[in-house]
């Protein structure tokens, strides 16, 4: 029998494997390792015990990660971050002077839902985005310390892999905006967008090159692409705002040997051309209809001779469903994805993310877990 560790490396790369690896996404097996002291660490309720010790005895681990660096990158222009608690909610304002404008955000993060809810976005307007664009760029941030990942990996040894997060240009551009003023810039405005991305793209491409080289051969997961995905760009801007921007950040994790994954919720149809352009070799989540509108078999059998396929549950279908019908959309989704060419992991879309974990969602995991292992 393979081991965790060696059956997702063996799909990563194509090959034969004895089952279906399933994970359970955020979740993994190292919450109860968390600070119990955070006020915002929900997994400090006991509802969320008994589905932490199945992620970590049962599930193929894919462990989220993100690198650090030895030089910690710094901004080198005016800034200021406060924050503070009203009742059981914590408040984070941001404040950039750029040139003469002062640019402002704030957020809340609530003590039992495990989510940052954005109130005011730090770019409003294109001149606030052409004071932004004309700050200098953060210094240092080149030298990456694999240590963290190494520990880590050595904690799973062959229980699972780590995999390596970064956003791609799109989404830092695009969350400096609410939602609809970003559609508004990104179609009416694009050669500042343009201008705003390329900044990143400054940043972000020299840091993935040094990951990638410091830590070869792992998993990486690049999200962001879903910002440009119908109903909220067309496609056409897909291909300008992702394919040619992610693509550079793709070539280099698998130069060293790496496996890069786009993540990209909501429809895929109309995008699964330009994302296979990137060169990626992995796609998540892959919703399935409603949440998406496409199924995980057309992926399998227009695009399974390219991409490993990681997915297809939908999170509110766990914390939702009754168990026997939750065990069909489990069924259903092992008949589609698994004997795809380039391998197939099973999934959700995401988890539950409230402080206490209902007996429904955790009923719902443990189906999971039962459908696979009967086969």
């Amino acid at each position: 029998m393979l081991t965790r560790r060696e059956r997702l490396m063996r799909t990563l790369n194509g090959q034969a494997v004895d089952r279906p690896p399933v994970n359970f996404y955020e979740i993994n097996g190292l919450e109860d390792t968390l600070d119990p002291n955070d006020p915002l660490n929900i997994y400090t309720d006991p509802s969320w015990k008994p589905l932490i010790e199945l992620a970590r005895e049962k599930t193929d681990r894919i462990v989220m990660c993100s690198v650090g660096f030895v030089d910690p990158p710094v901004e080198t222009y005016e800034s200021e971050t406060v924050q503070y608690w009203e009742g059981d909610s914590l408040f984070t304002v941001q404040t950039i002077r750029a040139g003469k404008r002062v640019l402002t955000s704030r957020t809340r993060r609530d003590k039992d839902v495990n989510t940052v809810w954005t109130l005011e976005h730090l770019l409003k307007d294109a001149d606030d985005l052409d004071a932004y664009c004309d700050l200098p760029l953060p210094q240092g941030g080149r030298m990456p310390d694999p240590g963290p990942v190494l520990a880590l990996e050595a904690a799973l040894g062959e229980s699972g892999i780590v995999m390596i997060d970064t956003a791609d240009p799109l989404c830092l551009a695009a969350g400096l905006f609410e939602m609809g003023q970003f559609t508004v810039m990104a179609m009416t405005e694009k050669e500042r967008f343009h201008r705003l991305l390329d900044r990143f793209a400054e940043i972000l491409y020299p840091r993935t090159e040094a990951i990638a080289q410091a830590l070869p051969g792992r998993l990486w997961r690049i999200y962001g692409p879903e910002y440009a995905s119908e109903p909220y760009l067309p496609p056409r801007l897909f291909h300008e705002y992702v394919v040619a921007y992610d693509r550079p950040m793709v070539e280099a994790i698998q130069r060293y040997g790496g496996y890069a994954r786009l993540h990209s919720h909501g429809r895929l149809k109309n995008i699964l051309d330009h994302i296979v352009a990137t060169g990626c070799r992995g796609l998540d989540p892959i919703e399935p209809p409603p949440q998406g509108d496409v199924s995980l078999a057309y992926v399998r059998e227009h695009y399974g001779d390219r991409l490993t396929l990681f997915g297809n549950l939908e999170a509110s279908d766990i914390e939702n469903l009754p168990p026997e019908q939750f065990e069909g959309r489990v069924v259903t989704a092992i008949a589609e994805g698994w004997g795809n060419p380039r391998g197939f992991v099973l999934q959700p879309s995401a988890c539950p993310y409230g402080r206490k974990l209902s007996p429904r969602a955790l009923k719902n995991y443990e189906k999971i877990i039962e459908v696979v292992e009967r086969g």
